[in-house]
């Protein structure tokens, strides 16, 4: 009997299969707890763990999971852009939104069609493939609309990063019409691609690469900035007092008020953390995995106790 955070002892046998994430750092996630109780309700025999990889090493660890037929991986920062050329083909989510932060390994059947290995019936596989998805722009979009009552049609919006999961956040926000946004990130050029992505492919939004002089009704944070004690707000204050933002979302789920959300709620504004969008993004890519329905209300009790706990 192996011991899971939160959960009763789960069996591990020679006939267990696994699936996992991987990030660096990775410590601080919390998928393994609410992934294994959406596995243990649905009664699959896999166990879900998490694995620190440094973004040299990605490589080589997705070939391993490939050789060792696990189920299938979730990515987190900072693999979600580096994995778009690692991974055999990507699905239609992952070509719109430029990321992958899942990745379903699938067998090929004897017919030719290809089968996710979650799905797969108990005899060897002997061909296989890893299929990249992306399952953020889904969830945020979910997030925003049930933490925060946020519709982004119309709205005016303040993004801070353009990373892996920044650039899906903006491309998402600008394909459900928002009106103007910001982005502001640590690297300009990184954020100018994003704009003129945007640009291409929704000329009505405006985008612009600075601080707005005017209230917005929304600020998403998309950098890591908040994950350590010792991190500045990722907002130049300066720039763009909170009070002029009617809420403010922050990625981050650990910990759950970080400098910046404590600052937005000092400030009036409604706010949430980044449980949400964790919890809707897992639940998808387990139902890619197992081709089954997620328990999302059993898989949300135990991320909210895993994380009262922390």
């Amino acid at each position: 009997m192996s011991p899971v955070s939160g959960l009763p002892s789960i069996p591990v046998s020679a006939t267990t299969r696994y699936c996992g994430v991987l990030g660096f750092p990775v410590r601080h996630s919390a998928s393994p707890a609410f992934q294994n109780a959406g596995i243990a309700a649905l009664g699959l025999d896999w166990l879900y763990l998490a694995f620190e990889v440094p973004p040299e090493d990605l490589a080589g660890a997705l070939s391993g999971a490939r050789a060792l037929r696990f189920i299938g991986l979730n990515l987190t920062v900072p693999h979600k852009l580096l994995a778009l050329e690692w991974v055999d083909l990507l699905d239609e989510s992952a070509r719109a939104w430029g990321a992958v932060n899942t990745i379903a390994f699938e067998g090929r059947r004897a017919d030719g069609t290809w089968l996710p290995v979650g799905q797969w019936p108990p005899e060897p596989i002997l061909e296989i493939r890893s299929r990249g998805f992306n399952t953020d722009a889904d969830a945020i979009a979910h997030a925003l609309e049930e933490d925060l009552g946020f519709h982004p049609a119309g709205a005016r919006v303040l993004q801070l990063g353009a990373g892996g999961a920044g650039r899906v956040a903006a491309l998402r926000l600008a394909a459900d019409g928002v009106r103007e946004l910001w982005l502001v990130n640590r690297n300009r050029d990184k954020a100018a691609a994003v704009a003129g992505d945007i640009r291409r492919r929704y000329p009505e939004v405006r985008v612009h690469l600075d601080y707005p002089d005017a209230t917005v009704d929304l600020v998403l944070n998309a950098t890591s900035l908040g994950l350590r004690a010792s991190d500045p707000v990722p907002l130049d204050e300066s720039r763009f007092a909170l009070g002029r933002a009617s809420a403010v979302y922050d990625m981050i789920y650990r910990p759950a008020r970080t400098p910046l959300l404590e600052r937005a709620e000092a400030a009036g504004c409604r706010t949430a953390n980044g449980i949400g969008m964790l919890l809707h993004q897992g639940a998808r890519a387990l139902e890619i995995w197992s081709g089954q329905p997620a328990p999302v209300e059993t898989m949300r009790r135990a991320l909210v106790r895993h994380l009262r706990q922390a």
